[in-house]
């Protein structure tokens, strides 16, 4: 993040790519909400539902065995969660020490976030929320952030392809911030209630 600032970036967008990293984030799902695996795991890249079933199983067995503290998220990282959730808490971490804002995509990157606000509660302050992915616990970690999310396209690609769309209103907004014309500059009367 530091070396993207002094080339000029201001801000960051978030994304991942892989298989199986939807299985990682349930897991830290399950573990910081105290939530039962069956309830924040969904079918990732469209797993069939043995191969859901064994995800469910999977995840239940890493949290058994490795017995994470939710209280401690590095601890959490460390036991359940992967390098794609470690590299993103980094870059939520690298944004808020930059002070550049940076744009949360999916359930992948939202868990990153989460993870992130715990080590470092400022973080958040530099925290965007584009969407609600697909997958079951997507809701319940943005809102767990304090964040609303403006998408709701059922979407589950992750690559940072929400946070992309979240960025066309962002850039939406500005424009409307920075070319409306005001009332004055309109030369439109002021409202006045008539009864």
């Amino acid at each position: 993040v530091k070396e993207l600032k002094k080339d000029g970036y201001n801000l960051i967008v978030t994304g991942e790519m892989g298989i199986g990293n939807t299985t990682t984030s349930s897991a830290c799902a399950a573990v910081l909400f105290d939530q039962k695996v069956e309830d924040v795991t969904g079918r990732g890249a469209g797993l069939s539902t043995e191969g859901l079933e064994r995800k469910i199983q999977a995840i239940k067995k890493a949290i058994q065995v490795n017995q994470p503290d939710k209280e401690d998220a590095i601890d959490v990282i460390a036991k359940v969660g992967g390098l794609d959730i470690a590299g993103m808490v980094g870059c939520y971490l690298g944004a808020a020490y930059c002070r550049m804002p940076i744009l949360i995509d999916g359930f992948i990157s939202a868990i990153a976030a989460y993870l992130a606000g715990m080590l470092c509660e400022t973080a958040r302050e530099y925290m965007v929320c584009t969407h609600f992915s697909a997958e079951p616990a997507s809701r319940l970690v943005v809102e767990r952030l304090g964040m609303k999310a403006p998408l709701h396209a059922g979407m589950h690609l992750g690559e940072g392809t929400g946070a992309i769309m979240g960025l066309s209103l962002i850039d939406q907004a500005l424009n409307v911030y920075y070319h409306l014309t005001t009332w004055d500059g309109g030369k439109v009367e002021a409202y006045t209630h008539q009864v």
